[in-house]
């Protein structure tokens, strides 16, 4: 807000108005009562002789120092602002991207409700540790598209997230070279970038056709490579649904058996440790979650842009000065 050419960024300190509207009361009052006191009780002729010191110009200026010091303080509360000033703002960030799989083993409930929305659950509490990093989301099954691009909006990305479920789920199969091959084309669009991450959810049940050749080009690329394990490596059937979502039975194989989904830890770790990432098994609290954020922690933080914005100079100190001088003149009165 912008009064007599002065901007008032503390506009939300405007609370404290009937603390102020109590206090100049109190003083008000205060000098009315002494005032009439004195009036009622001493004759004016013998006023000086009594009362030696007493002086009504006297309290009507103390009241009205008080006043001033008070209402001063409270307009420096305000945050008074003038004189535009330009400052330069150096941003330094992570990038990271989280690859989400969403083939039709994610609907296994070895983790409940299902795979999918326990990563989804995962992904919220990650993007909350890692603080101001930019995130990015990737989903990925045969196929792979970002569903969120580069962005510090975690609100934005969060509303990426949550349209992600049982309807995005894939018929395909897991690829996870592809999700790596699409964080590396999104990455060479930002040449200079020295640090590349990259953090995996998945069950680990691949059909990569190129796994190991996109694994060496994320190493020589500079990319680190975290996953997430989604599951248990005992398993559990994957559940098939109509189209009005009700379970009609599970997926079954050639020869008519139950497929198992199982959790392919090793796959995992392999591929994390041959990155310089990490790999974390989910839990049922956020210990996985801290440890990754802490790892990524690690890494150094990158510049991104120079930026210069125009500032107000904050004035306060002007205020503060009027009513510091009010209350020692009122001292010495």
């Amino acid at each position: 807000m912008k009064l007599f050419d002065i901007t008032w960024a503390g506009l939300h300190n405007l609370w404290y108005t009937p603390l102020l509207v109590l206090v100049l009361f109190v003083l008000i009052y205060k000098f009315y009562w002494l005032y009439s006191a004195v009036k009622q009780l001493v004759n004016p002729r013998w006023r000086n002789k009594l009362l030696r010191g007493f002086s009504p110009t006297r309290l009507i200026m103390r009241t009205l120092l008080f006043t001033i010091a008070f209402l001063f303080l409270f307009l420096a509360l305000l945050q008074p602002q003038w004189d535009k000033h330009e400052e330069k703002i150096v941003q330094e960030t992570r990038d990271l991207f989280i690859a989400l799989d969403v083939s039709r083993s994610m609907l296994a409930t070895d983790n409940m409700p299902d795979r999918l929305s326990f990563a989804k659950e995962k992904i919220r509490s990650l993007v909350h540790a890692l603080g101001s990093d930019r995130v990015g989301l990737i989903l990925f099954s045969g196929s792979t598209f970002v569903q969120c691009p580069l962005t510090s909006d975690y609100g934005a990305f969060m509303m990426f997230l949550d349209g992600v479920d049982v309807e995005t789920i894939s018929s395909g199969t897991t690829a996870i070279d592809q999700a790596i091959r699409k964080a590396l084309e999104v990455f060479k669009q930002m040449p200079g970038r020295k640090h590349k991450l990259l953090v995996l959810l998945t069950d680990g049940e691949d059909f990569s056709r190129n796994l190991t050749d996109i694994k060496q080009r994320a190493t020589n690329e500079g990319m680190s490579i975290f996953a997430l394990g989604v599951g248990t490596p005992e398993g559990a059937p994957i559940p098939l649904y109509d189209q009005q979502r009700k379970q009609i039975g599970h997926q079954h194989d050639e020869q008519g058996k139950v497929v198992i989904s199982k959790l392919n830890e090793p796959l995992l770790a392999q591929l994390a440790a041959d990155s310089g990432g990490a790999y974390v098994c989910t839990t049922h609290d956020d210990r996985d979650v801290q440890t990754i954020a802490r790892k990524v922690a690690q890494i150094e933080k990158e510049k991104i842009e120079d930026k210069t914005v125009t500032c107000m100079q904050e004035q306060y100190s002007y205020f503060v000065g009027v009513s510091f001088i009010a209350l020692l003149i009122e001292w010495l009165l």
